[in-house]
């Protein structure tokens, strides 16, 4: 398969394009009917979203149970699901299911474990910072052919091992279909504590106001369509989002000594997700590029999802031709992709030039889709070049950070008349008193 080739840094600049994941206009007709049929005739994709969150912020409950039977077709008599559910549907999944499941939640435990911040204090100054994780978190997990218990492992356990207190999950069920039993093994594995059996808008206005029987938290996590993300944004402030999140991409660099089948089975992986993935290639060998094509063709003509994965790569794939791996990882932090894989001959020596990617995959072994399940670090990675100032998804983003200032009075007498210039540069009489005052004290009891 030929994909669109790029020759020279000059011309990649714009090689991946960004792609707006709230752009509500770019929506398919058939959607656009769904939501004219379900709220009327006059009403916008942005406006019913608008209208399900204020419905569900005013009626609560009867709100969701409404927009429950309108979008999915489900009666709900309870939003909670009853632990036999959870039970039976996870006894319904495979035990080498089980087991992976299982030792995927022990690497990301053990990974965001060593990457927890720690109290400090410094006596002698009388400064230090206290960390505190946050109460709720609330986690979002789409319903019908997504299906992706490994998001639940990977929101859900960082926000454990920061030492959140409640962790739910909402996700909407489809008429009388069961849920899915991977997602629900995944929330007992990763220790949810309750799983709600509601999706969409009203899920995320749910979390984000509260309801009768679904309380406020403080954030919310999780994948969803377009609908969800807008939601999302607009609910930003009154509650923490993990954030807007575009298609996936992913960025190749390879060298003379990459295997070919490895760079077409990474692009491969990385198109399938949906037809606006994005999987560039980027190499100073010109005969990696020949290579690398005939083994996409050979493997696109057997996958199951090749339709969908040729789709992505003749809109979205690109293969760029630079003259040196120096310009490869110079492009690469001009774009800061979601993802950046090194299949070069020693990948370690570049690591420290990559500046801004959302995960770095260094070597042959180190696939980007083993971040999706099992590496540990969660793949919930910033997209659309929000990499050069977001970071993957942490127990960081699970904790408050509180300073602490403990002054002795003899710390105090040393600052307090630097303090007292400032306060009358900035015309602030009242502040420069409550110092003053504390400074005569001292003085009065020296």
């Amino acid at each position: 398969m030929k994909l669109n080739l790029v020759n020279g840094l000059a011309e990649a600049g714009n090689v991946l394009a960004r792609l707006d994941p709230l752009d509500l206009d770019s929506l398919p007709e058939s959607v656009l009917e769904r939501t004219r049929q379900v709220f009327g005739a006059d009403v916008t994709p942005e406006q019913s979203v608008v209208k399900m969150l204020r419905d569900v912020r005013r009626e609560g409950d009867a709100a969701i149970r409404r927009y429950a039977r309108l979008l999915d077709g489900a009666d709900l008599a309870e939003f909670r699901v009853a632990d036999a559910e959870l039970a039976e549907a996870r006894a319904a999944i495979s035990p080498e299911l089980e087991a992976a499941l299982q030792l995927a939640a022990r690497r990301i435990t053990e990974f965001h474990q060593a990457t927890l911040p720690r109290n400090w204090v410094d006596l002698e100054q009388g400064l230090g910072e206290m960390v505190r994780p946050l109460e709720r978190v609330g986690l979002y997990a789409p319903g019908g052919t997504a299906a992706y218990p490994s998001t639940v492992l990977m929101t859900a356990i960082p926000a454990r091992v920061a030492g959140v207190k409640e962790v739910i999950l909402t996700t909407p069920r489809r008429g009388a279909e069961p849920l899915n039993p991977a997602v629900m093994a995944a929330a007992q594995i990763a220790g949810v504590d309750a799983v709600y059996q509601i999706g969409g808008v009203p899920a995320i206005a749910a979390m984000a106001y509260g309801t009768e029987t679904i309380d406020q938290v403080d954030k919310i996590c999780g994948p969803g369509n377009i609908f969800v993300a807008y939601a999302k944004k607009l609910v930003q402030g009154q509650v923490d989002i993990d954030g807007i999140f575009g298609p996936t991409e992913t960025i190749v660099i390879a060298d003379e000594t990459a295997q070919p089948d490895f760079c077409a089975a990474d692009l491969i992986a990385q198109a399938e997700h949906d037809p606006l993935s994005t999987a560039i290639l980027v190499t100073n060998s010109r005969q990696l590029v020949e290579r690398v094509e005939r083994e996409l063709e050979r493997r696109l003509a057997t996958l199951e999802r090749g339709d969908l994965a040729r789709s992505a790569l003749e809109r979205q794939g690109r293969i760029v031709l630079v003259d040196t791996l120096a310009e490869a990882v110079e492009l690469a932090n001009r774009i800061a992709p979601e993802h950046l894989c090194l299949m070069v001959a020693d990948p370690w020596a570049w690591a420290g030039q990559v500046k801004n990617a959302g995960g770095l995959f260094l070597g042959e072994f180190s696939p980007e889709v083993m971040g999706d399940y099992i590496a540990g670090p969660s793949h919930v990675m910033p997209t659309g070049g929000t990499a050069r100032f977001n970071s993957a998804l942490s127990v960081h983003h699970f904790m408050r950070t509180m300073p602490v200032v403990g002054l002795s009075p003899e710390t105090f007498r040393g600052l307090g008349a630097a303090a007292v210039q400032i306060a009358h540069a900035e015309g602030l009489t009242g502040h420069s008193g409550a110092i003053e005052v504390r400074l005569e004290s001292l003085q009065n009891q020296a």
